[in-house]
């Protein structure tokens, strides 16, 4: 049996995103920059691809950016951000400890430029972000509040609504990296109160490589790539008009079947949440409820992420540890030790993301294997030897 359950690092993409894209490769393949009639088809398609996209979000046509994804969204949301926030006088920024680093690693950047980030922690175990906190952390001088939608290791998904009213009413934009979220989850920039969000086509079973940014109107983004008028001059370069109409349709299939696809994969995913939980000293990570429909993600102690990663490839199981952005790392998940793990747990983390055409029989056959898999390796491991024989303490 071959099961991928690493949907959350990336998806298959879906047949008709595929065949939404073929004749933009062979037939509609002009530049939509030039004013000649094909490069006019061109832009057209583009334009139409545009309003789709933002009619799923809540959003105007003109506040869609396409870029090459969400790490680029995330960069010029909260560049921007911090810009639009400078030029008033406020240099505080707002984000917490559990998100990508595409948003870490640019609020890294942006405190060399001089401005002051504050990472608000999250509940243990759960990774909620308390709406409350959000309220005390906002200064006359806070420029930005970012929250991710959804979690990409854990799963927890966040409560954006009332976070983005508190932003509203404060006065402070609001940036959410909705990567996780796209196509799973029902997304209102309106009814969120959402300023800035970013998403990735890969994500929901379209294109690698290509992405959205919202921005609402009025905001006027920072240019990251300089070059041409591509994007109304705030991204510059030929538009991968390809890969937009494959984001657009796989975008609407994803949304066309979420409420389907939700009541078929949540009894799923709690199932293997079920399973899973029979294995001594293992623990859930992140919110039980509040929760993606397909995400589950596992600490066991005792024993190596990496060792159960590919012991359970050898059983023709696809996961990962962690974020797929650093499974290749040693080092434990910054989100793990943020909701409380400690270093010796949150090595030994597993996290499964199911697909829609998951079954049962798929899930009992990790169920198994990963019980297999973990008695094999605590079966070889001297850690486990000195917590059975009481020479260390059981921590979960």
């Amino acid at each position: 049996m071959h099961i991928y359950a690493d949907n959350a690092a990336t998806t298959a993409m879906s047949r008709k995103a595929i065949e939404a894209m073929l004749p933009y490769m062979d037939r509609v393949y002009a530049n939509p920059s030039s004013l000649h009639s094909a490069g006019q088809e061109a832009k057209s398609a583009l334009e139409d691809a545009r309003r789709r996209i933002a009619a799923l979000l809540g959003a105007r046509p003109e506040e869609i950016t396409f870029t090459s994804g969400g790490s680029e969204s995330d960069n010029q949301a909260l560049i921007t951000a911090a810009e639009i926030g400078e030029k008033k006088g406020r240099l505080h920024l707002i984000s917490t400890s559990i998100e990508h680093h595409a948003v870490l690693h640019t609020l890294e950047k942006l405190k060399k430029r001089g401005f002051e980030v504050t990472l608000l922690p999250v509940e243990p175990v759960t990774g909620l972000v308390s709406p409350a906190s959000v309220a005390s952390a906002i200064r006359p001088d806070t420029a930005l509040v970012s929250v991710m939608y959804a979690n990409n290791e854990i799963g927890t998904v966040e409560p954006i609504a009332e976070i983005g009213r508190i932003c509203r009413e404060k006065g402070v934009l609001f940036h959410t990296d909705a990567v996780q979220a796209a196509g799973h989850l029902p997304i209102d920039v309106n009814r969120d109160c959402i300023d800035l969000l970013s998403l990735s086509a890969h994500k929901f079973h379209g294109p690698k490589g290509i992405g959205v940014l919202y921005a609402r109107k009025g905001l006027r983004l920072s240019t990251l790539i300089e070059g041409g008028a591509q994007e109304r001059g705030k991204r510059a370069g030929t538009e991968n008009l390809a890969s937009v109409m494959g984001m657009a349709k796989a975008l609407e299939e994803a949304c066309e079947n979420m409420e389907a696809g939700a009541a078929r994969l949540i009894p799923l995913r709690d199932r293997l949440i079920q399973g899973l939980s029979a294995i001594p000293h293992s623990a859930l990570n992140g919110d039980r409820l509040h929760r993606l429909p397909g995400n589950v993600n596992f600490c066991f102690e005792g024993i190596e992420g990496e060792s159960l990663l590919l012991l359970l490839d050898d059983k023709g199981i696809a996961a990962s540890s962690g974020s797929a952005c650093t499974s290749g790392s040693l080092d434990p998940s910054h989100v793990l030790l943020a909701i409380g793990r400690v270093h010796d747990v949150a090595h030994g983390s597993l996290r499964l993301t199911l697909g829609e055409d998951a079954t049962e029989e798929e899930v009992d056959y990790i169920i198994r294997s990963v019980g297999e898999v973990v008695g094999q390796l605590r079966g070889m491991s001297p850690v486990w030897r000195e917590l059975c024989a009481g020479e260390r303490r059981f921590i979960l």
